[in-house]
Order: structure tokens, then sequence, then C-alpha cells
């Protein structure tokens, strides 16, 4: 319940206080390349219920092929979409899940279907909980776009090296969660973006 509570607060704060930034983002998206504003994926999340995951659009249209970014050379992003990611603004719009009670601020990022079919029954753990628009694999993986940009088989390495550090990272916060914890991972995460 009180996890709840900050999440509805805290997100709603968000969106209130930063309504003219993301109008303005919304304009540089339009004004950039052809497409709406908002990019929508279905995503797993508490319990293996798959939602719609919202993100500012930072690709050009028709781009749903792979699931995975490799960084600045990904020819799918946009000029305004590389800026957004770098700073993770594209991220904001997912308040409006947490709002509708489909995520929370802090827990385990949500992942396709594509992947999660992958899990094994151990790493299934994660969707105990109500995914997040932060944790520690985020933290610990920032930069995991450029870090992919540099194999030779991207999703072999999200599939086979990423991806499983990031679940284990994933159970570690299952096990240590907390009002302290979440407070402490949002502060980090704020901390990360601005470096």
């Amino acid at each position: 319940m009180i996890k709840r509570t900050f999440d509805i607060i805290s997100s709603g704060l968000v969106l209130l206080v930063f309504s003219p930034v993301f109008l303005f983002v919304a304009i540089a998206i339009v004004l950039d390349s052809k497409g709406g504003v908002f990019y929508m994926q279905e995503r797993i999340g508490r319990n293996g219920v798959p939602f719609k995951l919202f993100k500012f659009r930072t690709m050009r249209p028709n781009q749903d092929g792979m699931k995975i970014t490799i960084g600045h050379r990904d020819p799918r992003v946009t000029n305004v979409g590389y800026f957004l990611r770098k700073f993770k603004v594209d991220e904001f719009p997912q308040l409006l899940n947490i709002l509708k009670g489909e995520m929370s601020v802090v827990g385990p990022r949500p992942e396709v279907e594509k992947y999660v079919a992958k899990y094994s029954n151990e790493q299934r753990k994660v969707l105990s909980v109500k995914p997040g628009l932060t944790d520690y694999a985020s933290l610990e993986y920032v930069h995991e776009s450029e870090l992919l940009a540099q194999s030779d088989d991207p999703e072999h390495t999200y599939i086979y090296e990423i991806m499983p550090d990031k679940l284990r990272l994933n159970l570690r916060y299952i096990n240590d969660q907390s009002l302290t914890t979440d407070v402490k991972i949002i502060l980090r995460t704020i901390a990360k973006i601005l470096r």
C-alpha cells in the first residue's frame, strides 16, 4: 500500500511539473520525423499479464523487427530519438503506466514475450512483482545499447550474457525491496542520467 501511494504521488508530481517539457519533446518528435509522438509495445507484467508500455517515439515508423537497440549506430533511431534515449527522456511516458497500476517507479524492467519465454523457472520469479521504470539492472546497464553495438551478434549477446545478469539483479531487488531501497535506486538513477 505504501509503495502504491508513493508510485501515484511521485509519478503524478513529475507529470505535472514537467508537462511543459514533455510538450516540447512531443513537438520535437513530430518535427523531426514522420509518425506519432508515442510508441506502444506489448510487455509482460506482473504474473505474466501483458500490457502496453508507453514511450516517446525514438525510431522511424515500422521498425518493430529487432527488439533491442544497438547504440548510436542503429539506423532506426531518429536524430531527436538519439537525444531522448541518451538522457532516458523516452521512458517518461511510462509514468502513465505507473498511474494505471501496471508498473511501479522501481521494479524489474518489463520484457517482451520473446525474451520472457526464455526465462528459467527461477528467473520467472521476477514476474511476481510489478515491473518498474528503474532498478538495479537499469543502473548496471545504463549504456546497454552501446555494449550491444560492440557485439558481432547483438541479440545473442543480449540473450546469453546481458539478460541473465539483469535477471540476477532483478532477483536481488525482489529480495531487498523496501521503500528505502527504492529511494536509493531512484537517486542513483537520476545521478547516472545526469552524469
